[in-house]
């Protein structure tokens, strides 16, 4: 393990009141070999409190590969996830939903299967927590359930912006919002404790060196002294999360939430432009290197938008990030240069 990533788990921390919720609790997470998911079981784990992680993935060989130093508090299933909610008798006390593509290319050229994974994956798991009355459930949503928004102003809950339904794109943040009316409806009719988090772009040691979001397209243009180089204008702005961050705020708003209700998981003072940050990461790291465009390429991108996530509600049940926007890319810069 990149001594990084050891670091961010080993210093990951929560209070006593949310670790001892969690103390010997069964939980089951979705997407485990994915970011968010497999940083999430890395850092409770290291919390030593005896919870047990039932992991249902596609790829056995990756989640294996990935958590060979959690063997001991992991079952791993090879399953489709659907299929495993659907007739599992396993139990569970909690669930984090974080099963999602997130590849724009693949986005684009699978609308129909992306659209309904995110609503027959998550039926299945409502379902489920209906049969066996799980304690507690977050669904991991995202920035782009907004759609296109052309100002700057603070984005809180209950806010919406445009989608353009003609878009192969938009079958991602379109099955995020069915996604999330169907866990609020069955908060309503069946008292599922279900959550919703609206996680804006996060990133941090533990990415996969290989990732073509701009955030790692930037810092590895940094590293090989090469510009970086732009697809679009660069408008589109947003605010970025570290991902132990994230993994702080899921269990605060699984622990903590409210049912029914979405919460914003961004940290306050990183909101900028995709321009500004190819900017920022040139001052701040390689001020040798230019920024430049270069516009005309089908990379799957979302459509430009500018959303400034406002997380005053999640910042009211408690959490408050680590990291700031430089600590945030000098972390991940130092992961992507050095090998493991």
């Amino acid at each position: 393990m990149h001594h990084i990533l050891r670091e961010d788990i080993r210093t990951f921390t929560l209070p006593a009141e949310l670790t001892e919720y969690l103390r010997n609790s069964q939980i089951i997470v979705t997407g485990a070999t994915g970011l968010i998911g497999s940083a999430f079981v890395k850092c409770v784990n290291a919390l030593a409190i005896g919870v047990r992680f039932i992991l249902p993935v596609r790829n056995e060989a990756k989640a294996r590969e990935l958590f060979k130093e959690e063997t001991d508090a992991v079952t791993i299933i090879p399953t489709d996830l659907t299929d495993f909610f659907n007739s599992t008798s396993i139990g569970c006390d909690y669930i984090i939903h974080c099963a999602s593509p997130t590849n724009g290319q693949y986005i684009c050229s699978h609308p129909a299967e992306t659209y309904l994974l995110a609503i027959e994956s998550t039926k299945s798991i409502l379902d489920y927590s209906v049969r066996t009355k799980v304690k507690e459930i977050v669904y991991a949503s995202s920035i782009e359930y907004y759609g296109q928004i052309f100002d700057d102003k603070p984005i809180t809950e209950e806010m919406m912006g445009y989608f353009d339904r003609q878009s192969p794109r938009n079958s991602y943040p379109l099955g995020k919002q069915a996604a999330e009316y169907l866990a609020f409806c069955y908060a309503n009719e069946y008292c599922v404790p279900v959550k919703t988090a609206r996680l804006t772009q996060t990133f941090g040691a533990g990415i996969d060196r290989e990732d073509n979001r701009v955030f790692a397209q930037f810092a590895r243009s940094v590293i090989d002294s090469r510009d970086i180089v732009l697809h679009t204008a660069g408008r589109s702005a947003k605010p970025y999360c570290y991902t132990t961050d994230t993994v702080a705020a899921l269990i605060y708003i699984l622990l903590k939430g409210n049912p029914g209700e979405a919460y914003n998981v961004a940290t306050p003072g990183t909101y900028l432009t995709i321009r500004e940050l190819a900017e920022l990461y040139r001052d701040e790291f390689n001020p040798d290197i230019n920024v430049r465009i270069e516009s005309g390429h089908d990379t799957g991108y979302a459509p430009e938008t500018t959303v400034n996530l406002n997380s005053d509600k999640l910042m009211a049940l408690g959490w408050q990030p680590k990291h700031n926007l430089r600590e945030m890319l000098r972390r991940l810069i130092g992961y992507l240069s050095t090998p493991e």
